[in-house]
């Protein structure tokens, strides 16, 4: 059995990560490909736990560190309980997030060495890496217009100021240049027809490609 395709979906607040990971995730499941929806930090019990601690808005004492290091053990068990034994199976995993958004918002956003990160990447996951990964960008002003429109409260990193999501959208947009092979970069300023769109074009090739 041939190993399973690992996508990930990565951007700032306001994006439409939720709403284009499910449009992902129904275009798979209709072309008959088995895909295992899950997210960053989170996807299993652990991860979950430790998500909540990440984004309490109350935990604002929490230094740079121990929220590198969280991501990282959560990342740890995601791993070993649903990411790689559903692609040994031969499934595809789409994920909300992965360690692209470490490098993003505790490297860019926090200002974390990347070397530091890029140990612990290599630490927790070896050589395993998304084979596809899906940039929803738009101008900052745009996803924080939108996210501030949602109808819940905002999360730890959600009540950061704009100069935070400045750099990491920064970062995203450094890390798709250094690696374009892997990034596909989706304007997701456009209404979300187009988004769409963009969005099929990639998943149809990627299944040709892979399916």
């Amino acid at each position: 059995m041939s190993r399973g395709l690992f996508i990930t979906i990565e951007g700032i607040e306001g994006v439409g990560k939720s709403t284009n990971m499910d449009f992902v995730h129904q275009s798979l499941l209709a072309s008959g490909i088995q895909v295992v929806l899950t997210r960053e930090p989170g996807g299993t019990e652990l991860g979950e736990k430790i998500r909540d601690l990440l984004l309490d808005h109350r935990n604002q004492s929490m230094v740079e560190d121990t929220e590198l290091l969280l991501m990282f053990a959560a990342r740890a068990q995601h791993l070993a309980e649903v990411i790689k034994p559903a692609l040994a199976r031969g499934q595809w995993v789409l994920c909300d997030r992965f360690t692209d958004a470490t490098y993003a918002y505790q490297g860019g956003g926090r200002g974390i060495d990347t070397t530091r990160i890029a140990q612990l990447e290599q630490w927790v996951q070896d050589e395993l890496r998304p084979d596809a990964t899906l940039l929803l960008d738009a101008p900052v002003e745009i996803g924080l217009a939108r996210a501030a429109g949602r109808d819940q409260a905002a999360d730890r990193f959600e009540r950061e100021q704009q100069a935070f999501f400045v750099k990491v959208r920064k970062a995203y947009l450094e890390l798709a240049g250094k690696n374009p092979g892997r990034y596909c970069v989706i304007d997701a300023s456009r209404p979300l027809d187009h988004v769409k769109v963009q969005l099929s074009e990639v998943v149809n090739h990627l299944i040709k490609q892979h399916g």
